[in-house]
């Protein structure tokens, strides 16, 4: 029966060798985020597929226009992909990505209600050199299987993904070819995309921080510190009494604006006989030096 695996690994690699880069610092990232819906609702299409450089999508696929078309700054750029070759490609994963989803529901034997298989694969580079790699898959939600590149072996987390491993694994060369794709293709692939797309990448927005607290009769004081409008998405938030980081009790999750920014807050109770001096600590790379903002709220 035809796999995912010998198809997304045998086609040849569209973009050639890689080109020369300048020093980076990074880190840059590439991931593809694949999922697949046995029924789908009314206007979601069975089969779509996203490319991400970084956290920016710059370009998608799906199963109802089936053309690989890029995203925002990147349908600007010319060069940077053969995107009918793109779409030729995608159109074959689409293929064998649905076959998978059909395999596993025959496994299960429920053929009954929507079911959704994903997958995600992907590097990153840091300063020219491969930092990190991963390929995994999820089956309504649940991790199912994923590569490990070091044993290499497909490495099934649900019952259903030993048969899975067992067609993926029946030829050899493909489990090489999988821990060749992570460790080399998919970082010179980068490598070469970084060439159009650096000046997107290196956006760095600095966050504005505003602090609030509230006060309940007889309770703590609840302080609250809010960082929004930054990017890229890492960022250092804490509570600090004295100079010394608190643990949060609240908050701490990183999210998007909806504006192509993030957003974060963390919360601490302080109890009302604590006088000591409390302030809240922002670390971002939009910042040239660590920020502090003290909460004033006894003044």
């Amino acid at each position: 029966m035809v796999t995912m695996v010998p198809v997304l690994l045998s086609l040849p690699l569209l973009l050639g060798p890689a080109v020369p880069q300048e020093t980076q610092v990074g880190p840059y990232s590439l991931a593809f985020l694949y999922t697949g819906v046995s029924r789908p609702s009314k206007g979601l299409p069975r089969f779509q597929a996203t490319a991400f450089l970084n956290d920016k999508a710059f370009f998608h696929y799906d199963s109802e226009g089936r053309k690989a078309e890029p995203l925002g700054p990147w349908s600007q750029v010319e060069g940077m992909e053969d995107w009918e070759k793109e779409s030729q490609l995608q159109k074959a994963r689409e293929e064998i990505f649905l076959v998978t989803l059909k395999d596993i529901m025959d496994y299960h034997k429920d053929s009954k209600g929507s079911h959704t298989f994903q997958g995600m694969f992907g590097c990153e580079i840091q300063n020219n050199r491969s930092t990190g790699a991963f390929w995994r898959y999820a089956y309504d939600g649940q991790d199912f299987i994923e590569f490990n590149k070091e044993i290499p072996a497909w490495v099934p987390l649900d019952p259903a993904a030993l048969n899975t491993k067992k067609k993926w694994e029946a030829e050899k060369v493909y489990v090489q070819r999988a821990k060749a794709y992570l460790e080399e293709e998919c970082p010179e692939m980068l490598q070469r995309y970084l060439n159009y797309s650096r000046t997107h990448l290196d956006q760095r927005d600095p966050p504005s921080v505003s602090v609030t607290s509230h006060v309940a009769p007889g309770r703590n004081t609840t302080l609250k510190c809010l960082a929004y409008d930054f990017y890229p998405q890492r960022i250092g938030l804490h509570w600090t009494r004295a100079g010394e980081v608190q643990e949060s009790e609240a908050g701490g999750e990183i999210l998007p604006n909806g504006s192509g920014t993030y957003q974060s807050w963390v919360v601490v109770g302080v109890p009302p006989q604590d006088r000591a001096p409390y302030s809240c600590l922002v670390e971002h790379s939009g910042l040239a030096q660590p920020l502090t903002v003290s909460w004033n709220g006894r003044q």
